[in-house]
């Protein structure tokens, strides 16, 4: 496994349980929050927003040396 895929799930895994944090400790108690109100919800949006944050987005490309 490369080391991107490896920082990529950490930030996911980072992402959902700050999500579930959220809703645990500040959370929607009305329920009239889409996100906040849900634990299985918050804690999906919280590992989409760090896959997007740890996804690597620079391309592969040769090195100066090789072109």
């Amino acid at each position: 496994m490369k080391p991107h895929w490896l920082k990529l799930g950490a930030f996911i895994a980072l992402g959902a349980i700050g999500g579930f944090a959220y809703y645990y400790f500040i959370g929607c108690v009305s329920g009239t929050c889409p996100i906040t109100s849900n634990p299985y919800i918050s804690t999906g949006y919280g590992a989409l927003m760090g896959a997007g944050l740890g996804w690597d987005s620079k391309k592969s490309s040769k090195t100066e040396n090789e072109q």
